[in-house]
């Protein structure tokens, strides 16, 4: 393997930025990301997902609301993916074609896939020209606020959002756990005591400093594991309820 190669490089350097400087990413740059969305694997050929680029102060604010982060509106460029079966249904529908597959399960999941897979080919390209990036799950705090918003028809979905720019702070690299626990040949490997298994790496995340609240280092993995299985968001659990209310049918 070329160590030198700078995607790599980069992907293995990866670290969330949440304060970019206030410059603007050229549009000739912005382009280029969205091109690498454009060509993006996807499944079946049937491109089931789309971005909303958004660019208007208030829905960022609202939008920083509802994620309950308010660094998400000061981001220079917020991009929400969604899962899109609207324009393939509304092709099929103007070619008389209908089928209520466009609505079932395995559509639903074909276009989240998709947006999966466009959100981290566009970071990857976005690290590789020197730009830095926040996820932002936290759309789906409240996915029928965000649908209001961006005025998102049916069989659409919001996945994840994403900020870019450039970054105003240099944060530690997050430790991340051994793939012994996560790589397995052939057959899912169980442990006897995973709390026994990763108690190295408890250790070390006690070491790291997130700029969130800078002083303080993080509690170990296993404490933030049972802290965020009791710590529900309400909206969060309704989330079958919603993509019903977009219209999919997920027992078909």
């Amino acid at each position: 393997m070329n160590k030198d190669n700078i995607m790599i490089q980069r992907q293995q350097a990866h670290r969330t930025i949440r304060e970019f400087k206030n410059e603007e990413i050229p549009e000739e740059v912005f382009a280029q990301l969205i091109e690498v969305a454009r060509r993006t694997p996807t499944s079946n050929g049937m491109q089931a997902s789309s971005i909303i680029r958004v660019t208007d102060p208030k829905k960022k604010k609202e939008i920083a609301a509802v994620c309950k982060q308010e660094y998400v509106a000061r981001a220079p460029e917020l991009l929400i993916f969604i899962a899109d079966q609207y324009r393939n249904y509304r092709i099929a529908e103007d070619k008389d074609g209908y089928e209520p597959s466009a609505r079932d399960m395995d559509r639903f999941f074909q276009g989240f896939t998709d947006a999966c897979l466009t959100v981290q080919n566009v970071v990857n390209a976005a690290e590789a020209s020197d730009l830095g990036v926040v996820f932002f799950g936290s759309i789906l705090n409240d996915a029928e606020r965000i649908i209001e918003i961006l005025e998102l028809p049916e069989l659409t979905m919001p996945v994840v959002g994403l900020g870019i720019g450039y970054p105003n702070q240099a944060p530690q690299l997050k430790p991340r756990m051994s793939m012994e626990l996560r790589l397995f040949e052939n057959a899912y490997k169980k442990f006897n005591n995973y709390v026994e298994e990763i108690k190295d790496y408890d250790e070390e995340m006690q070491t790291y400093y997130d700029l969130r609240d800078a002083n303080k280092r993080v509690d170990s993995f296993s404490n933030q594991v049972v802290t965020r299985l009791k710590n529900l968001i309400p909206k969060r659990s309704d989330m079958l309820k919603i993509m019903k209310k977009q219209g999919f049918d997920l027992n078909i």
